[in-house]
């Protein structure tokens, strides 16, 4: 089992999932303060 985590591999794996968890966390707290504060820009009608 510790031969698992000596692999290149493994440790690429761990960081893409981890920059995927970052960036789905700022996501979700993007669209929670666009869903509460509504859009601050006005609609645009051409």
């Amino acid at each position: 089992m510790s031969s698992l985590w000596h692999g290149e591999g493994a440790w690429i794996a761990l960081g893409i999932s981890a920059l995927f968890i970052v960036v789905g966390l700022v996501m979700h707290r993007v669209f929670i303060n666009i869903l509460k504060n509504g859009s601050q820009e006005p609609p645009k009608h051409d």
